[in-house]
């Protein structure tokens, strides 16, 4: 399928807008940025990603709530680790796209499906779906540093490498070293360089709600599919 076609299908976008973007050097075919609007994919095999997210076709209608384990990869191709389709026993895998990735040692709710189109509902900072993150911070953070980090990131603050602030988002401090963090957008490893703009590092990091969905007792590395109504609410 010609690329262009591909990204409208996959997105909102219209094939202008596609062409758009790819002049625009935004999106990636395998890891590397491709300009060429009438490159022919591979739908099923390719990996096609625009701002950090997989895109994807709709070859059928399977939505699937993920618990992920630390220990494998959201991406379409074996790396370094196992990837978390590996994990999902269904027909033709390979056509299973994220909806947000999350790092090989994050944990929590991951969002799968073969629906382009609901993918990118679901992660599109427009429909400002929120995702809430449970993390453990390297140093303990006084009641002083608490009170300006929620301050700051409830304004939006100016991460290394971006031209833009990020959303407001809410942060609320669990203890000195534990905070809940729910963000309404997912820039590149967002959470973790949030944290490193006040001097701190993550060492750990689970996803315990992606808009109304919650992992509600699932156990690690276990799924279900959605009901109808979860997956009309996005």
């Amino acid at each position: 399928m010609r690329l262009d076609k591909f990204i409208s299908k996959a997105t909102e976008l219209s094939r202008k807008e596609s062409k758009r973007i790819l002049h625009a050097g935004e999106v990636t075919v395998n890891d590397q940025v491709i300009k060429d609007v009438g490159l022919h994919v591979d739908i099923v095999n390719d990996e096609i990603m625009w701002a950090n997210e997989p895109l994807s076709v709709a070859t059928g209608n399977r939505y699937i709530l993920l618990h992920k384990p630390e220990g494998f990869e959201c991406t379409l191709k074996v790396k370094d680790h196992p990837i978390v389709t590996e994990l999902i026993a269904v027909p033709e895998g390979g056509s299973l796209r994220m909806a947000g990735r999350l790092d090989v040692d994050t944990t929590g709710a991951l969002l799968i499906s073969d629906d382009g189109k609901w993918l990118h509902r679901v992660t599109s900072p427009k429909r400002e779906h929120a995702k809430v993150y449970e993390l453990t911070l390297a140093d303990a953070m006084d009641s002083e540093a608490q009170a300006n980090a929620v301050a700051e990131v409830a304004e939006g603050i100016l991460l290394e490498g971006d031209h833009e602030e990020t959303k407001p988002a809410v942060l609320e401090f669990i203890d000195e070293t534990h905070a809940r963090l729910t963000l309404e957008q997912g820039k590149y490893h967002q959470v973790k360089r949030m944290m490193g703009y006040f001097g701190n590092r993550v060492v750990a990091l689970h996803r315990s709600s992606v808009g109304h969905i919650t992992l509600d007792g699932l156990e690690k590395g276990d799924s279900r599919f959605l009901t109808a109504e979860e997956v009309a609410k996005f």
